[in-house]
């Protein structure tokens, strides 16, 4: 399969290659001084691809080094993409994003949640951020709907934005899935990877015959060692697709990925999304509200978040245009949009850092990236 974005360079693309060196030189460096095995990095512009390398190894035990196939675990940058298949039963006239969720899974009204809506659900504001799906139950789907139908409230729908780890996503899963009749993962890969060529570089639920692709998700090094996240190292976690944090990707094809959001919703020549659709997920919703689970503004839209003016940004960078948009992944990875000047980046590592280490190094990288931009 033809990868979408053809390759050229940052001279050709107006990037300074400057800023791009110092970046790619920041990653060797963290991975030298042992802060997570592998990475892989990638920016593009106007529809081509600038910059796309793989550092260090993907997995520590055997030891396998990181190359152009490695899919990294995207963790929340999974959320985005699964909320694009939503936006796509918006723009076939299948849903609101004013509807409530029972208007479509009756038995989400349980326990009081008759009154949440679509965009509450996506813009992190339903009221249910602890629920959780467990993972026992995670590969059937009859079981995981009753789950979600289960959730109870933590706070009145509406009335606060906090983060929701996984619970929003599941209910976005089986709300796929109700209106549809598929399995969320195959309207996924069917409608919104698929038809811009990303069906082998992005995956939620990954195949069997890929499973020799996924990188060892490990956790911060202790005594001189990785150790290896078990619950996520394994083909069942792999398989199942949690949708709002078990995707596994390239960063070339993530960084695609928002070169069709960047471009209006279309990608080398294929178009799955409208302008006005992207220009409303993407806009800000939450305004200076306090995230609860961030402790700061995060601007969110129906997926993702934007830069917003707030003196601090997370993982976007400090110096983003307003309109930047993305997402990232725990302690690992961010991904996002410069609609303004066409720029799409993606990072991925395979640590689950602390977020300490991982807001300022996604706030240097990102800016870096932010600093090659050049006037078109």
């Amino acid at each position: 399969m033809t990868f979408p974005l053809p390759e050229s360079n940052p001279e050709a693309l107006g990037l300074d290659p400057r800023p791009l060196e110092r970046l790619c030189a920041t990653v060797e460096r963290h991975i030298a001084e042992g802060h997570h095995p592998g990475a892989q990095v990638a920016v593009a512009r106007h529809g081509k691809l600038a910059v796309f390398r793989s550092f260090g190894r993907s997995r520590v035990a055997p030891d396998m080094a990181a190359n152009a196939d490695t899919l990294f675990l995207m963790y929340s940058n999974t959320k985005v993409v699964t909320a694009a298949a939503v936006w796509l039963l918006a723009e076939d006239g299948l849903l609101r994003f004013s509807d409530t969720i029972a208007q479509h899974l009756p038995e989400f009204a349980a326990h009081g949640k008759e009154q949440v809506t679509v965009l509450q659900l996506l813009t992190h504001q339903g009221g249910f951020p602890s629920a959780m799906v467990s993972p026992e139950i995670a590969a059937d789907h009859d079981a995981v709907r009753r789950a979600v139908c289960n959730f109870t409230l933590e706070w009145t729908p509406g009335s606060k934005v906090r983060y929701h780890p996984t619970s929003a996503h599941w209910v976005a899963a089986m709300l796929i899935e109700a209106i549809t009749g598929q399995d969320f993962r195959a309207f996924i890969r069917d409608r919104v990877l698929a038809p811009i060529g990303l069906a082998n570089e992005v995956f939620v639920g990954l195949p069997e015959a890929e499973h020799g692709r996924a990188a060892f998700i490990y956790d911060p090094p202790a005594e001189g060692a990785f150790p290896s996240r078990a619950g996520e190292n394994h083909p069942g976690h792999w398989r199942v697709g949690v949708p709002g944090g078990g995707g596994y990707g390239t960063a070339r094809g993530m960084a695609a990925f928002y070169q069709m959001l960047a471009q209006g919703g279309v990608l080398n020549g294929t178009r799955i999304l409208s302008p006005r659709m992207i220009e409303f997920v993407t806009r800000d919703f939450t305004g200076d509200r306090i995230d609860e689970y961030m402790n700061l503004p995060m601007h969110r839209g129906i997926g993702p978040h934007s830069r917003g003016d707030w003196p601090v940004a997370r993982g976007l960078g400090a110096i983003a245009h307003p309109r930047t948009f993305g997402h990232g992944g725990v302690g690992s990875s961010y991904c996002w949009a410069d609609p303004t000047s066409g720029v799409s980046f993606a990072f991925f590592s395979n640590c689950r850092q602390t977020e300490a280490f991982h807001n300022q190094r996604m706030d240097v990288l990102s800016n870096l990236a932010h600093a090659a931009i050049l006037p078109a």
